[in-house]
């Protein structure tokens, strides 16, 4: 066999092809494989909250200075405010731009409202509670609570109090902080047996998506779908190349070096299928352990680039396909809502539609029906969502590390440009130990 197929790259993209023959050639069959995808990533998140908290508790009680560390997670949060409304605006813009919406004509009277019918419920729990709820429901009821709901920012917070009380406890808290990092290499070797596993995943979820929507599944909303790859990849390679050459680094490097991990990816629409390997990838390339346990997880709820260019791109081609018009404090109410719905996103079952029908709830003008209009089309656009929102934390991580000084940028280029020969693989990389 040739040496790119022994790879977890070349063995991802093969499930990639084979899964698509095979949802075009038995679609019946194929849309049975399903449980393959859904096993996968079951299996990624049973594992997250673990490592999430041994990286973050190892990381902050081992950088002793917790000022340094207040100062990572400031820093961090206001990189997320400014990109995350660049993109809610971008989203917009391209929308008015394009008017993918226009011509469609559509009767709201015509539309089947009970296909949404699952997520209404949920999208008024999410926009009756506001800002508010969405702070108090960062705090679990006990400190167990998140390990056992899987809600990364719970465990976060956990983490984040144990590691600043390790901290101070000094010496004696020693023998702990080296029990905790033997858990999190334990779970990393856990891990390792799971990412091999990657190309099945990919098989299952692929297959399942063309057996069941079929090849030219796009072709009902394929403007819109299109309209919002290319808008994703003006953000990675416009935007976030533009943020990533001024800290110093090249956004085609990166992508070279993650590779592996944008495939998987691409393959489950989820980006927590790679969150682990992720974080000990952006380690081995030169980044401190404390900024990267910090960063990455906080992203996957507070960072959502690609998920805030959805919200303001789908809700303005739902008002031009209901010929619904939009002034100019409309557009703003929609990127301030979306601003606050789109940080609830990560671990909202069926997120996309729900934080959108949370968002459209705000702005009484467009009607909510109009989400049956792109609920057909959500998985295709859920795969661009997460690649998007992916990188845009890879990249936030690299940027908040040069911000504060905490990469060895030697490392990194030499890294990036494969100087540095010894760059681990997925599964290799879950095996390693977290370096201080």
């Amino acid at each position: 066999m040739p040496n790119w197929s022994r790879s977890l790259f070349g063995q991802v993209c093969l499930a990639l092809v084979l899964g698509i023959a095979a949802g075009f050639f038995v679609p019946d069959l194929a849309a049975k494989m399903k449980p393959l995808g859904d096993g996968f990533i079951k299996l990624i998140k049973m594992l997250v909250p673990v490592i999430v908290f041994c990286v973050v508790v190892h990381g902050i009680a081992s950088a002793g200075d917790l000022k340094k560390v207040g100062r990572v997670g400031i820093r961090a949060l206001i990189y997320f405010e400014i990109v995350t409304t660049i993109a809610l605006a971008l989203g917009i813009a391209i929308a008015y731009l394009f008017g993918p919406g226009h011509g469609m004509n559509i009767d709201v009277g015509t539309l089947d409202a009970s296909a949404l019918s699952s997520y209404v419920e949920k999208a008024h729990e999410v926009s009756s509670g506001g800002t508010v709820e969405f702070l108090m429901k960062l705090i679990p009821a006990t400190m167990i609570s998140g390990f056992a709901q899987g809600d990364v920012l719970q465990v976060l917070l956990v983490a984040i109090l144990f590691g600043c009380a390790l901290a101070q406890v000094g010496e004696r808290g020693k023998p702990l902080l080296s029990m905790i990092e033997l858990a999190g290499e334990v779970t990393f070797k856990i891990m390792s047996f799971v990412v091999r596993l990657a190309p099945i995943g990919v098989f299952g979820a692929i297959a399942f998506t063309v057996g069941k929507y079929g090849v030219g599944s796009l072709a009902q909303l394929g403007y819109l779908v299109g309209l919002f790859y290319v808008t994703i990849a003006l953000f990675v390679f416009v935007v976030l190349g533009f943020i990533l050459h001024a800290a110093g680094f090249s956004i085609l490097k990166l992508l070279r070096y993650l590779r592996t991990e944008v495939s998987i990816v691409a393959g489950t629409a989820s980006s927590d299928a790679v969150l682990p390997q992720t974080m000990r990838k952006l380690e081995h390339l030169g980044i401190k352990d404390s900024t990267v346990g910090l960063v990455i997880p906080t992203g996957y709820s507070f960072n959502l680039d690609a998920f805030s260019i959805y919200l303001t791109l789908a809700a303005v081609f739902i008002a031009q396909a209901t010929n619904t018009p939009l002034s100019f404090t409309d557009l703003l109410a929609i990127l301030g809502v979306a601003l606050v719905t789109s940080k609830g996103a990560h671990g909202v079952p069926g997120s996309a539609i729900v934080i959108l029908a949370a968002t459209l709830a705000a702005i009484p003008s467009i009607p909510a029906i109009g989400l049956v209009l792109v609920l057909s089309v959500d998985w295709f656009m859920g795969i661009a969502r997460a690649l998007g929102n992916y990188l845009g934390n890879c990249v936030a991580t690299v940027v908040v590390a040069s911000w504060v000084g905490d990469i060895d940028r030697d490392r990194a280029r030499r890294v990036l440009d494969g100087e540095i020969m010894d760059a681990p693989q997925p599964s290799d990389v879950a095996a390693q130990p977290a370096k201080g």
